[in-house]
């Protein structure tokens, strides 16, 4: 089934400002918020997809890659990927925890839904890490797993919790404001416990305040074949641990950083290379071998070749990570003209200087520099 259009979701038009993005937002959560919609499977489901739908538009480089590419374009790790509320990957409590603030409070309950028995704890969550990791542009070409050392902060050993008695356990507290329209009740994080409906009764000597300790672990990286320089991949829950029994892990956000590579150039997906042969290649013709990111090929120089001469590999090149397609491999053919010659050579050039077959005779079949460029991209 296809996904529906963000837009629509939210019931706004494709030009919609943050804030009008935000205010769709707003009144689609109210509609199907749980609160309203109990034991209702429906409402749920869409305010799961709300809350997808706002998680992407409101983040402006997610929403430049949906307006360009549809949902095709969130399907790979580009800016973080999507945040999967509608396809499971994150429950009601992290929605809530999120964007809780929409609803003008911390939590998930709102004043006037539900009343007190409609407001519903908090789970706390930790902050993210953010780590570097180099490739070459040959593990970028393939993909690669990486691991690497991180020290996170987790909930240490012998660590217990008793209910917060400010908040009696609910990770909220309600505030009453007097407004024109009369007395508002509004839920705000209770500022105890942070939300966490929970307080620390004992903890090691090792631990924080908060009951954690710093402790180093190795994490596998699952890099996909086509990243570029600046993407950002999500690990979900290895950052920073908060404190409580219900606290979900912050995420580990890992920024890609491109190794340049001596001989070859990227642009995009395609792979450029200078070629470089000598004057008797480039009249006679020659064959050579070149490496690739996929591997070593063999190319065919046809004699009479002129310097600037492009071959283009098709499929040689990078993968998109848009999945939509691979890029080429252009090889720049570039003639060495020799710049010492001993007496033979030179008298050998001499006499062929005025020969024929030795005058520029550009035709209706050599290419401008513009017809090249424009081929490599037809």
């Amino acid at each position: 089934m296809a996904k529906q259009d963000f837009y629509e979701t939210l019931d706004i038009s494709k030009s919609a400002s943050q804030a009008e993005i935000k205010k769709g937002y707003r009144k689609m959560a109210i509609k199907y918020h749980p609160d309203k919609n109990p034991d209702d499977k429906t409402a749920e489901e869409n305010f799961k997809k709300a809350a997808e739908a706002y998680e992407i538009l409101s983040d402006d480089n997610k929403k430049a890659r949906y307006d360009q590419y549809g949902h095709a374009g969130l399907d790979g790790p580009q800016g973080g990927g999507r945040g999967g509320f509608g396809g499971g990957g994150m429950d009601m409590d992290d929605i809530f925890s999120q964007f809780g603030d929409i609803f003008g409070g911390g939590g998930g309950g709102f004043g006037g839904f539900g009343g007190g028995g409609g407001q519903r704890q908090a789970r706390v969550k930790g902050s993210n890490m953010r780590i570097r990791v180099k490739l070459t542009l040959e593990e970028i070409a393939k993909g690669a797993e990486k691991k690497v050392k991180v020290r996170r902060k987790m909930q240490a050993e012998g660590v217990s919790y008793k209910t917060c008695t400010t908040c009696d356990g609910s990770g909220q507290q309600m505030r009453i404001t007097n407004t024109i329209l009369g007395r508002m009740q509004t839920a705000v994080t209770c500022g105890t416990c942070s939300g966490a409906g929970e307080i620390i009764s004992s903890k090691p000597n090792d631990a924080d305040a908060q009951g954690l300790i710093i402790t180093e672990e190795t994490v596998s990286i699952s890099i996909p074949a086509g990243v570029t320089e600046g993407v950002q991949l999500k690990v979900g829950g290895k950052g920073n641990e908060a404190p409580g029994k219900n606290s979900i892990a912050g995420d580990l956000l890992v920024l890609i950083e491109e190794i340049p590579h001596e001989t070859l150039k990227r642009e995009g997906t395609n792979i450029h290379y200078d070629l470089y042969v000598n004057f008797s290649e480039a009249v006679l013709g020659t064959s050579k071998e070149v490496d690739t990111v996929s591997g070593k090929v063999k190319i065919k120089i046809d004699g009479g070749t002129q310097s600037g001469k492009i071959l283009r590999l098709k499929g040689k090149g990078l993968p998109s990570i848009e999945r939509y397609g691979t890029g080429d491999f252009l090889i720049h053919i570039n003639v060495w003209t020799p710049q010492e010659l001993d007496k033979e050579q030179k008298q050998f050039f001499e006499k062929m200087s005025d020969h024929q077959n030795f005058k520029p005779a550009p035709n209706k079949f050599d290419k401008s520099f513009f017809e090249k460029v424009k081929d490599m991209f037809s």
